[in-house]
């Protein structure tokens, strides 16, 4: 690929590579620009946000200088190469600049230290001269946090600290230049020759003292996190097609994590707009129970252990806490956040707005977050795994309280303002009953489970009368209507449903709601949003579990090939021209995409 021009200060969505520790993630554009980078975590107001505020959002940049070059004659946009990949079973990226005048390598890292996270943020940037001479340039230029504070660069007797809010923030440098230290900046320009070696790093921390670590410690821990990420990879189970795109898909789950908990974002970014109009920006940057119980699903069939035990034991106190009205979504320290949005004064990316804190999710009722904690309890256990005596009571209180539940209205899988009775969220109780009559057979609840059994059938006759029709050929969004909803799939996966009722449902969402191998979520979205990605990846799934294999392959094909130049995917894809829309990295399309690949290989 070559150096693409910024468009009013933004690139597009495909443009960026995701880095991280297990505490926060950073945005790295292709043109060498970190555009998004929260400190010290994930969920942090972003220091560096030029992603959704090009003029005030602040950035780390670091690339070919195009001014020293065009003075030497070179057009970047057309004589500037770029290419881009992670260290093999890493999170850590080197781009390679090839120019007229010579190659450069810069390689990306937000760092770990020999046991995991730092207790301070450490983003380094390596670079190193291949052949030539390579003018280069760098920038650190702190945002407003989202329009919330003013950054200023204070002079002490150990160099310039920028100040933003309660973020104190150092640049450590070796052989970059002097540092051109403005009111609100540090610059510098260094030129890179055959076999140099150069470093740029940004340290933080925050309402906390500012660690100030020598050049030779952050390449250290450079070397530390590669080696760490490769441990981790090195014990996935996995040995079939698509190994390189499961690989990365878990990396992503992994970055995702938040260490200090155990928990999973749903994506590590707010209010990338899931239309090009605006109105539908969401911030992702909480813990679903539906997307970590989905994440546990997949790295389970990995035979992941350690991340595994740590996410399922956040979700089962989390359940204990909250039983029987269970949250839909949780802070990723645990917290129940506020329920409602602030909207932020912020362009947002392209201008496109709002940029909004916070989610109204929050207080939902979602009958199926029920089935998920339920399966992924049954997993845990047959994985050879025990419970203890106070998750099991929790859990039979549940399953006694999923008995009364599922009756009600509620609002889906895709968070509705209208609660209705949904045949995936009744799907979802089918589900919870059912892995809890496995529990309690297997000797894992207590009490009796006659009437889950009971129950569970009441559920599936329901389902039959009021989830089907026979005029579609397939199951319908929710009771009453002839409308479709592509989350009815992921019920193949469970093992409600995976005979003729389901292939027939198969066809009838792809022909009304697919756009090749992109599918909407549910009907009428083609006139509001792209096409849900994990939507696609579901219906390989599927296609695989009624018996469609051939079919199976050729959508998970065609799926794979819409990644960017890294293998990552965002929430949503424009049809139209397989633009990226919605936040990045999603957690719901990389977990569906490793359920997929897991499906069609027998695991």
């Amino acid at each position: 690929m070559t150096l693409e021009d910024r468009r009013d200060g933004y690139v597009d969505l495909r443009s960026y590579a995701a880095i991280g520790n297990g505490r926060t993630v950073a945005l790295v554009a292709h043109d060498g620009s970190v555009d998004w980078f929260p400190v010290p975590d994930l969920d942090s107001a972003p220091v560096f946000a030029r992603l959704l505020d090009a003029d005030h959002g602040g950035c780390i940049e670091l690339a070919p200088d195009e001014e020293a070059l065009s003075a030497a004659g070179v057009e970047v946009a057309a004589d500037l190469g770029v290419h881009r990949e992670y260290i093999p079973g890493t999170n850590v990226l080197r781009t390679t600049y090839s120019t007229p005048v010579g190659t450069v390598r810069v390689t990306d890292s937000v760092n770990m230290g020999s046991t995991g996270a730092l207790p301070w943020t450490e983003l380094a940037r390596c670079v190193e001269g291949l052949d030539g001479q390579v003018p280069m340039r760098w920038r650190v230029v702190p945002g407003t946090m989202l329009n919330t504070a003013s950054p200023w660069v204070q002079q002490t007797d150990q160099g310039p600290v920028i100040r933003v809010g309660e973020v104190s923030l150092a640049v450590r440098g070796e052989d970059i230049g002097a540092h051109d230290a403005g009111p609100q900046t540090l610059s510098g320009r260094f030129t890179s020759g055959e076999g140099t070696e150069h470093l740029l790093a940004v340290v933080g921390t925050a309402a906390e003292p500012l660690r100030l670590p020598e050049p030779h410690a952050i390449r250290r821990n450079v070397d530390l996190s590669v080696d760490l990420w490769r441990r981790w990879t090195d014990l996935l189970e996995y040995d079939g097609p698509y190994e390189d795109e499961v690989r990365r898909s878990a990396l992503v789950l992994k970055l995702l994590g938040h260490s200090p908990s155990g928990s999973i974002a749903a994506a590590a970014t707010t209010s990338l707009p899931e239309n090009r109009e605006g109105t539908k920006n969401y911030d992702y940057r909480f813990a679903w129970i539906r997307d970590a119980t989905y994440s546990l699903h997949a790295l389970l069939r990995l035979d992941e252990q350690e991340d595994v035990h740590a996410a399922v034991s956040w979700l089962l106190r989390l359940a204990r806490e909250q039983q029987p009205r269970l949250h839909v979504l949780n802070r990723l320290n645990g917290h129940v956040p506020e329920a409602g949005t602030t909207e932020l004064e912020v362009p947002g990316w392209r201008g496109i707005g709002p940029v909004v804190s916070g989610n109204d999710a929050a207080d939902q009722l979602q009958l199926g977050v029920y089935g998920d904690i339920f399966d992924m309890a049954t997993l845990y256990v047959g994985g050879g795994n025990v419970l203890d005596a106070e998750t099991a009571r929790m859990l039979s209180g549940l399953a006694d309280a999923v008995c009364d539940l599922w009756i009600r209205p509620d609002a889906g899988m895709w968070e509705l303002p209208e609660h209705r009775h949904y045949t995936s969220s009744k799907m979802g109780c089918w589900v919870a009953l059912d892995r809890a009559i496995t529990l309690a057979d297997g000797g894992h609840l207590p009490g009796t489970d006659d009437r889950w059994r009971d129950e569970r059938d009441r559920i599936r006759a329901w389902i039959d009368e009021h989830g089907w029709s026979e005029e579609r050929g397939a199951y319908v969004m929710y009771r009453g209507s002839e409308e479709l909803d592509v989350s009815v799939l992921l019920h193949t996966i469970s093992g409600f449903d995976t005979g003729p009722r389901m292939s027939s449902t198969i066809d009838a969402l792809r022909e009304e709601l697919g756009r090749g191998p992109l599918l909407f979520r549910y009907s009428g979205m083609d006139a509001e949003e792209g096409t849900f990605t994990a939507c696609g990846f579901w219906c390989a799934a599927a296609l695989a579990l009624v018996g469609r294999r051939a079919e199976a392959r050729e959508q998970m094909d065609a799926m794979l090939a819409l990644a960017n130049d890294v293998g990552l995917y965002t929430e949503m894809i424009d049809p139209a021209d397989d633009s990226f829309l919605g936040n990045m990295p999603q957690a719901l399309s990389h977990l569906a995409l490793l359920v997929a690949a897991l499906t069609l290989n027998g695991q």
